[in-house]
């Protein structure tokens, strides 16, 4: 059961995460982003626990196909772009005063209109 449980995540997950980053890559308006922000960010969550526990109940399977020097080396040049790519957008400018008012914004985004 922990299997089809995992595996049912791991599809939907990935559909959710999938589409909505392809909305806001589509839709390049920062209002949309923010909106679709708690989406993503929820189903991101539930992606990173099920990757997880696929990992987990498939670890024997994973060191197999580390073994082939080819797969090893095509995961290590995938998790250098990573890096290269976090590391340029860590590196990216952006003003104090405009980074705040994003941060401020998406808070009220996720946190819900005001009480009345």
């Amino acid at each position: 059961m922990t299997r089809k449980l995992t595996a049912l995540c791991l599809v939907v997950s990935f559909i959710a995460m999938a589409s909505s980053g392809l909305l806001m890559l589509v839709v390049d308006r920062p209002s949309f982003t923010m909106r679709l922000h708690p989406v993503h960010k929820l189903f991101g969550l539930l992606l990173i626990g099920a990757a997880a526990t696929h990992l987990v109940l498939n670890a024997r399977a994973l060191r197999r196909h580390l073994q082939d020097g080819r797969v090893l080396g095509a995961g290590f040049v995938l998790a250098v772009v990573l890096t290269a790519a976090y590391v340029a957008a860590t590196l990216q400018p952006l003003d104090e005063a405009t980074a705040r008012q994003l941060d401020d914004a998406a808070r009220r985004l996720e946190d819900g209109p005001a009480p009345r």
